[in-house]
Parts: C-alpha cells; sequence; structure tokens
C-alpha cells in the first residue's frame, strides 16, 4: 500500500493514548471506540479528523481503516482481534493477545483465513537498550548463550486490588499474565523455545483473587535456562534483565520513569578471566519503544512479512503461563 495507514484504535486508555501519539508519519487516526464513549471522544478530539464511536463493531465498517489497534481489557482483546481480522483489517493487539490459549487461536485461525498481519505489542523489545542488546547478541559477541535472570516488579497503589487487573474474570491472572508475559516473551526472543516450564503463582499481599507474585524456571531442550520473577510487591519499581553467554553478559537496569533511567551494560570476558571490560550506554531520553515497533509493523504490512513478535510467539508465552497456573492451582480465567 501507498501512502498513510488509516488506523482505528479499540479501547481508549492510557495504553490506547500512548498507541494514538506513537502513529508517526506512515499512519493517521480514523477512528476510536471505547465502551465509555467519553474516552473515545476525548482521544477523537485530540486528532483533526478522527471520529469516535461506542461500539467498536463500527470501526470495521469503515473502508478508510486498514489497522485496528486492540487495547481493551483482556477479556475484549481476543474477540475484537478475531472479528477485525475477519473484516480483512491488519491488527496491532497489546500482550497478552487474549486470557487463554484457546482464545488465541482463534485470533490465528482468523488471520489464515483473511490473509492479514496480526502483531502482538511486545513492545520491551523495542526499548533502546534492548535494541542494542538485540545487536550485540546477533553479532556472537556473547558467544553460546547460558542463561538468563531477570526481574520486573512494581508497588501498586491504594486500591490496587480493586481494579480491573484484580478481576479474573477481566484480566485472565494476576502479576504472571500482566508483567510476566513480557519477561517470558524476551527470555524466549535469546534463548528459544522452552521445553521444560516449572513455576509458582501466589498471593501474598494483595486482597484480591490472582496471583500478586510469579516464580519460574525455564528449559530449553539444550538446558539454557530462564530464572524469571515477576511480583507487585516491589515497592521500588524494578526492571533488571540478565542475559549470559560463555564470553559475555549484558545487563539491562531501568525502563525510565519511575523504573530509573534505562542503561545497558556489556561486560566481555578477557582471556586471563579476572574482571571484565565493560561498556555502558545510557538511554536517559523518552520511550519510543511504541513509536519504533509501529513503524516496524506499517514496514511489515507493505512487505507482506510475518511481524517478528507475533501470534505464535504469543502462543507459546501463554502456554507457558497456564502451565504455572495449573500447577498453582489458580483458575485463572474464573
Amino acid at each position: 500500500m501507498v501512502g498513510s495507514f488509516g488506523v482505528a484504535i479499540v479501547g481508549c486508555g492510557a495504553i490506547g493514548l500512548k498507541r494514538a501519539q506513537a502513529l508517526g508519519a506512515g499512519a493517521h487516526l480514523v477512528a476510536c471506540a471505547d465502551v465509555a464513549l467519553e474516552r473515545a471522544e476525548a482521544l477523537a478530539r485530540s486528532f483533526p479528523g478522527a471520529v469516535a464511536y461506542g461500539d467498536w463493531r463500527s470501526v470495521l465498517d469503515l473502508s478508510d481503516v486498514h489497522v485496528v489497534i486492540v487495547a481493551t481489557t483482556n477479556q475484549a482483546l481476543s474477540e475484537v482481534s478475531q472479528q477485525a481480522a475477519l473484516a480483512g483489517k491488519h491488527v496491532l493487539v497489546e500482550k497478552p493477545a487474549a486470557r487463554y490459549c484457546d482464545e488465541l487461536k482463534e485470533i490465528i485461525t482468523a488471520s489464515k483465513q483473511s490473509g492479514v498481519q496480526v502483531r502482538v505489542g511486545f513492545n520491551h523489545r523495542y526499548h533502546p537498550a534492548f535494541r542494542k542488546a538485540r545487536s550485540l547478541f546477533e553479532s556472537g559477541v556473547l558467544g553460546e548463550m547460558m542463561f538468563v535472570r531477570a526481574r520486573y516488579g512494581h508497588g501498586g497503589r491504594v486500591g490496587y486490588d480493586r481494579e480491573w487487573r484484580a478481576n479474573p474474570t477481566l484480566s485472565g491472572g494476576g502479576e504472571l499474565i500482566d508483567q510476566g508475559v513480557h519477561l517470558i516473551d524476551l527470555a524466549r526472543w535469546f534463548l528459544g523455545d522452552f521445553t521444560t516450564v516449572m513455576g509458582s503463582a501466589h498471593t501474598y499481599f494483595w486482597d484480591m483473587p490472582v496471583d500478586d507474585n510469579a516464580f519460574m524456571m525455564l528449559k530449553t531442550a539444550q538446558k539454557k535456562t530462564a530464572f524469571l520473577h515477576v511480583s507487585c510487591t516491589e515497592w521500588k519499581n524494578l526492571f533488571s534483565f540478565e542475559i549470559y553467554g560463555r564470553d559475555a553478559k549484558l545487563h539491562i537496569d531501568g525502563l525510565g520513569g519511575s523504573y530509573g533511567v534505562e542503561r545497558l551494560a556489556f561486560y566481555k570476558m578477557l582471556p586471563q578471566m579476572g574482571p571484565p571490560e565493560t561498556t555502558i550506554w545510557e538511554y536517559p531520553m523518552g520511550d519510543d519503544s511504541w513509536r519504533v515497533e509501529f513503524a516496524e509493523f506499517l514496514e511489515d504490512i507493505q512487505k507482506g512479512r510475518s511481524p517478528a513478535a507475533n501470534l505464535a510467539d504469543a502462543l507459546a508465552v501463554l502456554e507457558i503461563v497456564e502451565k504455572i497456573y495449573l500447577e498453582s492451582n489458580y483458575d485463572h480465567c474464573a
């Protein structure tokens, strides 16, 4: 397609706003929809020519909508994405893309039937520190991969246990399906598919029927291992992602904002071992991951290529989530 892509955003909360602000020069906002019409109207007012709707189905009939961004609460992700795909629209659906695997498979079927592109919003891959880390990884300087160790957490806020994320019907689970899916996706990105899944999800603090902490040990067939912990009892927001190769280590720390300045440390082993050669990059600028991710999606559509973060990736992640919830006796979609 030549020219600017017309975009509809379904779900006009904080993430919908971020997506609208990150469309870039290759796209423009045509329509926005939200069950709370006033939210859709508020978003539309900031984008000349955009029209607000209270029913998301209305945007699927618009011929000038080429891409639908689905930024709803989790229980609606699958239905909206599936119907958008069947209507011939390309789709960017926010992680986790569905509450459970069967829902996600419905999107896969619809996208194959219509031949549209579907990208899953694993935007952490596009943070500048991760873009640099991936470049170093692909250059081979880390040597053979050994393991990943990562922690991701926040402290919630007053009333957090009464918000939609604490309702399993709406969210599909707690911290594991919220921040946990990012860590699982990133670990797979560097280590490959996990064939052994061990983990535990538990509620320690918040008065809610979903987990506030999850612990995972995931192994590939070659025994490359990911040790992951996600938490919403992390009273000081934290992001730490360490990638260990035989020849060097990478450490991403911080995500900007309340998580601290985003930085990447590269520790290169010397022949004599001992203290490593160290290089550090800092990224104090604003988060551009949303813009970079969406620009790549437009390129995916133009070139007819499968997105780098796709439905197969989301399914692999959700399969791990479901197994851990089953082992932890959580009915995560009760």
